[in-house]
């Protein structure tokens, strides 16, 4: 997918990402591929109901990682938490018997997340180590000399 540079408003020029990692809660193995195709689609309507845009996804059992377009006046941790609920409780409906072998609660995320900006010199490295997610390939770290 070809990433779109700056965006423009009437009053501001801006190019906002954010490396976003959400983990199960209990670290429980429960995102299987389906789980996560469904995801990745319920995701990408959220963020485009907040104005934002889903760049890339990728994810394991146990987490996801979300690459995303924000706008500048955006609550980002209103935007995460909210996030977490709406895929939560669609999942849960969505999954309801593969999801009730793990939690017997109404669980699904740890309450805690991940976010960081990402900046345009590292985009290609958090890139690459999204879309290794799930793969026996795991991106090589540069060493210091």
């Amino acid at each position: 997918m070809k990433l779109q540079s700056e965006i423009s408003s009437s009053n501001a020029v801006y190019l906002i990402r954010l490396h976003i990692v959400l983990v199960t809660k209990y670290r429980r193995k429960v995102l299987n591929p389906e789980i996560r195709d469904f995801l990745e689609t319920s995701v990408r309507s959220i963020l485009e109901s907040w104005n934002c845009r889903l760049d890339e996804f990728g994810g394991e059992e146990d987490h996801i990682h979300l690459l995303i377009s924000i706008h500048p006046a955006l609550n980002i941790s209103e935007l995460v938490n909210n996030l977490k609920s709406a895929t939560s409780k669609k999942t849960r409906n969505h999954f309801r018997d593969h999801v009730a072998k793990f939690y017997w609660k109404p669980y699904f995320w740890h309450r805690a997340y991940y976010v960081g900006s990402v900046g345009t010199v590292s985009l290609e490295t958090i890139r690459n180590y999204i879309e290794k997610q799930g793969t026996k390939e795991k991106p090589k770290t540069k060493t210091a000399r």
